[in-house]
């Protein structure tokens, strides 16, 4: 089925438009009824609070920021798009003294969009108290950091590589840094960047606070665990790993017929923004100039893009300025965009814990999403594995899909 040119339109012309927020899942809504007021916070965290549109504490800022504000070392798992972030970058907002100049909270994170984004929400959050945070990333200046550093900075929001650089040349001192939140770490633990991580904590305070948040936790955690947090309060509210908003199909087909489903699908949904993911940089790019010939607006992102065009890519894509992404799993981590509702695995991934996470995209905080998946013969094996792994249920595509799933 071949789109018309209004489908076009409707779908990559115009930015997308806000979405409805009006219905939320249990995910965010099965709470304790305790409010951001009843945690003691000051005055100027509210107003920031406030500032941000939170209503109500979702059910891991209920559990997080209580035992954060005691200096308690957390071990938690929530499921993406449940208001992680905030979990931690509350508590850090409180814990703050704004009279001393030093660097006193560090968070890593495993991806520079994500610092970009965490850092912020740390800003939004803090203004009132006039918190001053930085975000400091491998692919930027140097130079500019140092400039920045050498000013007054409460909150660095970084990657290891270009943190532990930083920070082994004392350009950024952490001799009065007592808080360390590691965000996706159970990437931040892997192969990739484990030893920086060490290399960090070993430089920092050795009594601090260490607050750990993913949605996964796989060993190397544990290991991490034993020797870096004494004592800490687990918080596990993931009894179910996948989102409840997020309804999951497979498309059956061969390879040749992606492209052609694609632009069915683009046709025959309410998409209000969309990613879609390939398995590398060459497919990436391939599609998305095979959409742009569709007659569709289209971005893409990828690691071997310049820091700079990545920057600027992630940001008109959350301003709205088209409704399709194309990506690699650069932008799975943490990457919070309310407006996609639609996620699309052109090439489906071999780990539960990239569909996880890619699939984690749509169904924000609580609202609703689709999850569409291409499986040519090839896959069989890894969606069976992968329905095993996270105790969920893929099922055929339907020919028309019920709007109310993933538009209301």
């Amino acid at each position: 089925m071949e789109s018309s040119t209004a489908d076009q339109q409707q779908l990559g012309a115009s930015k997308a438009p806000p979405k409805d927020t009006r219905f939320k899942t249990e995910d965010v809504t099965n709470t304790k009824g305790l409010t951001f007021q009843s945690f003691g916070l000051s005055k100027e965290v509210l107003l920031g609070i406030h500032d941000m549109g939170f209503d109500a504490p979702s059910p891991i800022q209920e559990e997080t920021i209580p035992v954060a504000l005691e200096g308690r070392n957390i071990i938690a798992r929530a499921k993406n798009g449940t208001g992680k972030t905030a979990s931690y970058s509350i508590p850090i907002i409180q814990k703050i003294d704004t009279s001393r100049s030093k660097v006193q909270a560090l968070v890593l994170v495993p991806a520079r969009e994500l610092a970009m984004q965490t850092s912020l929400v740390i800003k939004e959050l803090g203004k009132h108290k006039k918190i001053e945070s930085m975000v400091s990333t491998g692919g930027t200046s140097v130079r500019e950091d140092i400039i920045r550093l050498s000013q007054t900075v409460h909150v660095v929001v970084g990657t290891p590589g270009r943190i532990l650089d930083l920070a082994s040349k004392e350009v950024a001192d952490l001799s009065e840094c007592k808080i360390l939140v590691l965000d996706e770490v159970d990437k931040l633990l892997s192969i990739d960047f484990r030893s920086i991580v060490a290399q960090i904590i070993e430089i920092m305070p050795k009594e601090k606070q260490v607050m750990l948040f993913s949605a996964t936790y796989p060993q190397e955690i544990k290991d991490f665990q034993s020797k870096y947090i004494p004592a800490p309060q687990f918080i596990n509210l993931m009894e179910e790993l996948t989102l409840k908003g997020v309804t999951q199909y497979y498309a059956y087909l061969e390879e040749r017929e992606k492209l052609h489903c694609l632009n069915t699908l683009f046709s025959k949904l309410d998409i209000n923004q969309a990613i879609i993911f390939c398995n590398s940089v060459k497919r990436v790019e391939l599609l998305a100039k095979k959409i742009s010939q569709l007659g569709y607006s289209c971005f893409y992102i990828h690691s071997k893009m310049d820091q700079k065009d990545r920057n600027r890519i992630y940001h008109d894509f959350k301003s709205g300025e088209t409704r399709c992404l194309v990506s690699t799993d650069l932008f799975t981590r943490g990457i919070d965009i309310m407006s996609v509702n639609v996620v699309i695995n052109f090439d489906f991934p071999k780990y539960s814990e990239t569909y996880l996470h890619r699939i984690g995209r749509s169904g924000r905080f609580g609202h609703l999403g689709l999850a569409i998946n291409f499986i040519t013969e090839d896959d069989k094996h890894d969606l069976f594995k992968i329905e095993d792994e996270l105790h969920t249920k893929i099922n055929p595509i339907p020919q028309d899909i019920d709007k109310n799933l993933y538009t209301i």
